[in-house]
């Protein structure tokens, strides 16, 4: 089935959809291994993985920032 999606259809599908998800997923695995043995190599880790998926997520389930209102007015 995955085969019969076009090319950029499957990008998106990634990018919109798995992204969000695995970065959800090294967000929760860095929390429970920070609660368990406290911050460590393995937990900063899972938060980079996470953040570093976060900036390149597209789609609906990307986190939006909003920017703030003094550089609207600029």
């Amino acid at each position: 089935m995955w085969a019969l999606f076009s090319r950029h259809l499957r990008v998106w599908l990634l990018l919109a959809v798995g992204a969000p998800l695995v970065a959800w997923l090294l967000g929760k695995l860095g929390e429970a291994i920070e609660r368990r043995r406290g911050p460590n190599t393995l937990s900063s880790l899972s938060h980079k993985g996470r953040r570093f998926l976060e900036r390149r997520t597209r789609g609906p389930l990307r986190k939006r920032s909003h920017p703030d209102a003094d550089r609207l007015a600029r």
